[in-house]
């Protein structure tokens, strides 16, 4: 990872928000910046010069992963460390991330700076560099999502009537960690019959059913990056109104996927998606947005969803996954990551999207 490179990107976008320096917090956008995996630290980055703060469990580590920036071991608080390292003597306007930071945590902030020091709270800076990957971001997405489909492959023979929902789960992540994942993304969702029908229906100890749709949702990270994946198979013969349902949700997956381009804007893609399910009278059953972006954590921006002006730009790595949810019936979900190319798009997920009949 060319962290150096990250670095100086941010330090153009701060000067360009008239900022002399900047506090980073988020432990997403630290490990972006500078390659550190714990769980307390802080990067000050003021002018040219940028140190990293972490406490004493940390010190190891921290040696080992920072890139970039000189390594200070706090031994009070990180912020208390911070501040001593400010110039005290010559008017300095400091950004924060307003997004991870409580206002309790501001107010210490604003309290603790030297008084020429203006705290100014800022919105997403890093994150709209994270937006656009690299290529070695790139290269561990797809890597990541090559693992989370073979997950899922391996798993998929466990689905059977009367195995708790659970269980499958376990197998799904039994298979991530063989594999070599870090761990989940997030918590699997596997929601069988009318518990289908819950957007996010984490696995419960229910059997699965004799007949009814299956929700699988899971992803995995891998060195850091995350997948995410969604396929719903079927428990027995399919009836003539679910599979109509499921090739609605099916053509409405395909044309989102189809609006992917640079210069389209989210809601665009959310409206190509959409207007299928409002055209086979199932827009009613579709209750969350059509997609969001993935990278070091599983929700980013952009969001694909009603009223989102923001533009795709080639590099953006995204999800796609309308669904219907039918209260009492059941659900149905299907989801590819997809990344945003200089011409159109390109389907990252690999996994076979017809209707299994299991």
């Amino acid at each position: 990872m060319d962290y150096l490179s990250r670095q100086e990107q941010f330090q153009r976008t701060f000067r360009g928000e008239r900022l002399d320096a900047f506090v980073v917090t988020h432990a997403a956008n630290l490990r972006y910046l500078c390659g550190y995996t714990g769980s307390n630290g802080l990067l000050l980055v003021v002018g040219d010069r940028r140190t990293f703060f972490t406490d004493g469990r940390y010190s190891e580590q921290a040696r080992q992963e920072v890139r970039g920036a000189r390594v200070v071991i706090a031994k009070g608080s990180l912020l208390s460390e911070a501040v001593k390292r400010m110039p005290a003597d010559r008017p300095l306007r400091l950004g924060f991330e307003a997004d991870f930071t409580t206002v309790a945590a501001a107010g210490v902030m604003r309290n603790a700076v030297p008084k020429k020091v203006a705290v100014r709270a800022t919105s997403g800076l890093v994150m709209r560099q994270r937006m656009i990957k690299d290529e070695d971001e790139l290269r561990l997405i797809r890597m990541a999502v090559v693992l989370g489909a073979g997950v899922f492959e391996k798993a998929l023979p466990s689905i059977h009537p009367g195995i708790p929902e659970t269980e499958v789960a376990g197998d799904l992540e039994y298979e991530a960690r063989q594999a070599g994942a870090d761990g989940m993304s997030f918590e699997t969702i596997v929601a069988s019959g009318p518990r289908s029908a819950l957007p996010h229906g984490r696995a419960s100890a229910e059997p699965i059913p004799q007949r009814g749709f299956v929700v699988v949702d899971s992803g995995v990270i891998l060195r850091g990056y995350c997948s995410d994946m969604t396929r719903t198979v079927h428990m027995g013969g399919v009836g003539r109104k679910e599979r109509k349902w499921y090739e609605a949700v099916l053509e409405a997956q395909l044309a989102g996927i189809a609006a992917v381009k640079p210069g389209k804007k989210a809601a665009e893609v959310d409206k190509a998606a959409r207007q299928v399910l409002r055209r086979a009278g199932l827009d009613r059953y579709f209750t969350h947005s059509t997609g969001h972006g993935v990278g070091l954590e599983i929700h980013e921006p952009p969001r694909l969803g009603k009223g989102q002006p923001e533009e795709l730009q080639a590099g953006m790595v995204i999800t796609i996954e309308p669904g219907i949810y039918v209260p009492g019936r059941g659900g149905i979900r299907i989801e590819d990551m997809v990344l945003v190319t200089a011409n159109g798009c390109e389907v990252l997920t690999s996994v076979n999207k017809e209707l299994v009949e299991i």
